[in-house]
């Protein structure tokens, strides 16, 4: 078990993820965590609450280079 899996960590992931290829996300001391919800057990992305909104505009991104960020 991770650290992230323990300390009643509430993950979400969207409600429109069908096909499983998705991250999950959740708020836990004041980070946003980013995982792959296909390999829970795997590494966890943490950002500071306040780089959230530029996470997910990058995401967000119709851009070809998106992938080679």
């Amino acid at each position: 078990m991770t650290e992230f899996e323990d300390q009643g960590i509430v993950w979400r992931k969207s409600t429109v993820s069908t096909q499983g290829s998705c991250v999950e996300v959740a708020v836990h001391d004041g980070s946003v965590l980013i995982r792959d919800s296909m390999n829970r057990t795997g590494p966890v992305l943490s950002l500071p609450r306040g780089a959230w909104p530029a996470f997910l505009a990058w995401a967000r991104r119709d851009d070809s280079d998106i992938r080679r960020a």
